[in-house]
């Protein structure tokens, strides 16, 4: 696929590394001549400096040719811009603006064919947002992901001594479970290393083990498998820049939160922003300002500032004041890889936490969602399953019939139902019939199923996507 990607920032970076590898021909366009070079130097993309925003500058990059074009610069205007001349005087088939603006992103007209034709809009700083508040509800996790409309849970925890499933195979699981709860180990990463997990595989301490359930069976789980961490209740958050402030509206409504941010305007433009967050106008690298603030007492310390070494530094230095459990937004994946599970216990690359919606847009075939595991070392998919036994390669065929991929494991299967009544508070309420199943080598595969596939090498992917791709006959 010919795209264009206009911004050669962190997310506009992280989008063309990512759709490079996947044998697309790419170009960045940005005015940012050194961040281009750096870009070309490591990609095999090609480059043009200039405003995105200009018809002359998109027509170099080669825009007549182009199926689709991400704009990801940091300017709404500039991303709106793009997409409406890719649409109308460059009649390009897909448009993807990132924009951060409340206005843009409630205003469906707005981003319709007949204004700025943006065919799919991407938030980061909400994404990211919703992902810390997920890690905030499951405090002893290093990942929290939702599929099928959040009716199957992902979480990722550490495998700790004295773990009940610690130096045992993992067949033996089930008899840890409540009856009538099953749930997944889909992936193990051992020293940084996939481990593909079979009922034999033993869990080793410090293994980071991605178990899956129903969204209603998680906790179940989680709670009969691992020490169960206290719930979260005073956060502190370094940074009251974009994230910092999105992510502390999010929480203050069930927490008690605090927020240090070093600029004084930008302090005092924020305070007004809350109804309840204590904002504070200090340093959060300096050990004095978190001892004052009790640091000590804090569950959880998210360091979300635009600088990766101060987030490093603020999250060592808040676990070693005694908070319980600290985050840190790290920007730089092999930074982020080496500070995790030393000191500081979830280092969080943003631009891999925001590309999964992007890439289920790109990507071949009917892919409903994508999330990226270990900060792109991994993916999940999550697979529309279409045509029947003729056309298709899966459809109609048990799990053991399928072609072995090395390193794909199918997690779940999401299956169509008919809506349900059920008595809630004594009055009928209609429920989803759909249903959450946790497959077996016998479970047969169906048509409109959701599959959950885990691919712990991202060089499995197109493998996996050719294998649910319907044949010609489908159409």
């Amino acid at each position: 696929m010919r795209i264009i990607i206009l911004g050669a920032g962190q997310v506009g970076a992280s989008v063309a590394e990512a759709l490079a590898s996947e044998i697309n021909d790419v170009t960045v366009v940005d005015q940012n001549s050194p961040a281009l070079a750096k870009l070309a130097d490591r990609l095999d993309v090609r480059t043009v400096t200039g405003n995105a925003a200009l018809p002359s500058v998109l027509r170099s990059a080669g825009i007549e040719d182009a199926e689709m074009l991400v704009a990801v610069t940091q300017s709404d205007q500039t991303n709106l811009v793009a997409c409406k001349i890719a649409r109308h005087m460059f009649n390009v088939p897909t448009r993807v603006a990132r924009l951060r603006g409340a206005d843009f992103l409630g205003d469906e007209m707005l981003l319709g064919d007949d204004m700025f034709a943006v065919s799919h809009a991407m938030c980061p700083e909400q994404d990211i947002t919703d992902y810390i508040s997920r890690l905030v509800e499951f405090p002893e996790a290093l990942q929290v992901l939702e599929f099928a409309d959040g009716r199957a849970t992902l979480v990722c925890v550490r495998a700790y001594e004295g773990g009940l499933l610690v130096g045992k195979p993992i067949q033996t699981m089930r008899e840890h479970l409540p009856p009538g709860i099953d749930a997944r180990i889909v992936a193990i990463f051992r020293e940084h290393q996939p481990v593909d997990p079979t009922g034999k595989t033993v869990i080793e301490v410090g293994d980071e083990v991605f178990l899956l359930a129903a969204t209603e069976h998680i906790r179940p789980v989680l709670r009969e498998l691992r020490r169960m961490q206290q719930p979260v209740k005073r956060i502190m958050i370094a940074g009251g820049g974009n994230i910092g402030a999105r992510v502390a509206a999010a929480l203050e409504k069930n927490h008690e939160v605090k927020v240090i941010e070093c600029d004084p305007r930008r302090a005092e433009a924020i305070a007004t922003r809350f109804a309840d967050t204590l904002v504070l106008c200090g340093e959060a690298t300096d050990e004095n300002v978190l001892a004052q603030e009790n640091i000590d007492e804090m569950d959880m310390f998210l360091a979300l500032t635009n600088d990766d070494e101060d987030n490093i530094m603020a999250a060592s230095l808040a676990k070693r004041l005694g908070c319980t459990r600290v985050l840190a937004l790290i920007n730089r994946r092999a930074y982020a890889d080496m500070v995790q599970g030393g000191p500081i216990d979830i280092g969080l690359s943003p631009a891999q936490v925001s590309i999964g919606s992007l890439l289920a847009f790109v990507r071949h075939g009917d892919v409903a969602r994508v999330h990226s595991l270990r900060r792109g070392a991994a993916e999940a998919l999550e697979l529309i399953v279409h045509g029947d036994r003729n056309n298709s390669k899966v459809v109609g065929r048990r799990i053991e019939e399928l072609p072995v991929i090395k390193g794909a494991h199918i997690g779940a299967v999401m299956r169509k139902g008919p809506p349900k009544t059920v008595m809630k508070d004594g009055l009928p309420v209609t429920v989803s019939g759909d249903r959450i199943i946790i497959p077996h080598h016998d479970t047969v595969i169906e048509t409109d199923d959701h599959v959950i596939v885990f691919c712990t090498r991202k060089a499995q992917i197109p493998q996996v996507e050719k294998l649910f791709q319907v044949g010609v006959g489908f159409f």
